[in-house]
């Protein structure tokens, strides 16, 4: 590969991950504002969405009915998902991707409950009819706790299964939020010593 060739390469791969961040980011301001079919459409045709333990929803119009269930935005409620610390992975051929994020969440009812927490995104990413999608969105939930309590007086259970509309499959990683710990595997190696994840948990 000329030097030419290589600095098209990394421009090409400049560009397809910051096309991997605006799209992740986009995702966090549409679901700030209960805007599902925006949402849904950043989503490829054969997309799944797997967030706390609600279990796995399969293909993007089955993501585009989950969004729909969930709480509509309306006087007196606050949905902010703070999209943070993208890490992108290109695979080589620069069509698909592997993106781990942090959302800092604030979820606000009036009268009746306010929430902090934490989730950790290992998502995938795919060119589909030229443009980046979502293909893989997983969404682990590391803390929900009460803004008046804190987290002295333990965590909020995690959503678990829409009864109005169940899952394709079950969750696909049985974990538990704070006060449990829990690490998502990280879907890179350490990028010094490139030694691969380990699933050991600390104590």
């Amino acid at each position: 590969m000329t030097g030419i060739e290589e600095l098209r390469a990394e421009i090409a791969a400049l560009k397809a991950e910051r096309a991997i961040v605006r799209l992740q980011t986009a995702y966090g301001y549409y679901v700030d504002k209960a805007q599902w079919n925006e949402a849904a459409d950043l989503f490829a045709r054969d997309a799944t969405l797997e967030i706390a333990a609600r279990g796995q929803y399969r293909g993007q119009e089955r993501i585009r009915a989950y969004l729909h269930a969930l709480p509509s935005l309306r006087r007196g409620t606050v949905f902010n998902h703070m999209q943070l610390q993208p890490l992108i992975t290109l695979a080589p051929d620069r069509a698909s991707a592997r993106g781990r994020w942090r959302a800092i969440m604030e979820v606000g009812f009036e009268g009746r409950e306010e929430l902090c927490g934490e989730a950790t995104y290992e998502n995938a990413y795919v060119v589909e009819d030229g443009v980046w999608k979502i293909a893989v969105l997983h969404c682990f939930v590391t803390y929900y706790v009460r803004w008046n309590e804190g987290w002295s007086h333990g965590g909020v259970p995690m959503g678990t299964e829409l009864m109005e509309l169940p899952p394709d499959r079950p969750q696909t990683v049985d974990y538990g939020s704070f006060p449990d710990v829990y690490i998502p595997p990280y879907h890179y190696p350490n990028p010094v010593t490139g030694k691969p994840w380990s699933e050991e948990t600390p104590s």
